[in-house]
Order: structure tokens, then C-alpha cells, then sequence
């Protein structure tokens, strides 16, 4: 294993898809940290902290990974953490679109920053976050589609 790489993103909730390229990138690198994103004006189910707490517990069997939330510039929580490796998912080729003008305007940012882009499980490439919580929204049962203590929260929060 090499390397300390960041897996950036708004986390919410947290899904099977992202825990199942956790655990994949957790083979590869030494250390992940999950940099869980402030992001409020995607208006978040869950608030930055709470994101933080889910997917600690969500996570907590990879001794190689740390959940950290941020809220200023990807690139400055980089440099931060002393790494300039991301690792970003890849579900469809709409994802690959929007995560290359990502790239390349956080490299122009940092020059020397590496994306290495996974792509998701097959069968759990249909995941999204925005999805599972419509599905959750209109009372779809969202238990296969994201870690137990983050299905719980999930309906906990939306059918209090």
C-alpha cells in the first residue's frame, strides 16, 4: 500500500455505494481520509457534523480510515492534510463529465494535484444520494441502499 489519499465529497447521506469504494480504496492506499464537505448550498439532510458522526460509525471497521469534515477549498484541506492525491468515484459518464471540470480547476488551483478516478461496484452504480433521499422522501424503504445507522438516521430524520 502507498500513500495517503483524500476521497472528498458532500456525503449525504453517506451510501453503500461510497462505503463499497472506501473499503476498495482502503486495500490500496495506507491511509483515506473521507473529507466530508460543508457544502450548504446543496441544503443537506444532515448538517456537518452529524455527516461526520454517520459515517465514522459507518466506517469504523477500516482501521485506515479517518472522517474529517471541511469547509473551505479542497485544495487548502489538501495541502492541510499533506497529500495531493484525491480519489473520486465514477457511477455513469455524466460523473466522469462533472468530475473532470472539478479536476481541472482544482489543478489549476494546485498543480501538483493526482485524481485517481474509481468506478463504482456495477451493481451499485445506480446509488445516489440525491435518489435515496427521494426514495426516502416519499416512504421508499431505503435499508439496502445505505449503511444501517445511516438508514436509521435517515428515516429518523425525515419521520421523526
Amino acid at each position: 500500500m502507498v500513500k495517503k489519499v483524500i476521497y472528498p465529497g458532500t456525503f449525504d447521506p453517506l451510501t453503500n455505494g461510497h462505503l463499497d469504494l472506501i473499503m476498495r480504496a482502503a486495500k490500496i492506499f495506507s491511509e483515506i481520509v473521507l473529507a466530508i464537505a460543508a457544502n450548504p448550498s446543496k441544503n443537506p439532510l444532515f448538517n456537518l457534523e452529524e455527516r461526520v458522526k454517520l459515517a465514522t460509525q459507518a466506517t469504523q471497521h477500516l482501521s485506515n480510515v479517518t472522517v474529517m469534515g471541511f469547509s473551505d477549498l479542497l485544495v487548502d484541506f489538501a495541502r492541510r492534510q499533506h497529500t495531493n492525491l484525491l480519489i473520486r468515484g465514477i457511477r455513469i459518464s455524466s460523473d466522469f463529465e462533472s468530475e473532470m471540470q472539478l479536476m481541472r480547476i482544482n489543478c489549476h488551483l494546485m498543480p501538483n494535484l493526482e485524481n485517481i478516478f474509481l468506478f463504482s461496484n456495477e451493481s451499485l452504480s445506480y446509488l445516489s444520494s440525491s435518489l435515496i433521499k427521494e426514495v426516502a422522501l416519499h416512504g421508499g424503504n431505503v435499508q439496502s441502499f445505505l449503511p444501517p445507522n445511516i438508514a436509521k438516521a435517515v428515516m429518523d430524520r425525515l419521520y421523526p
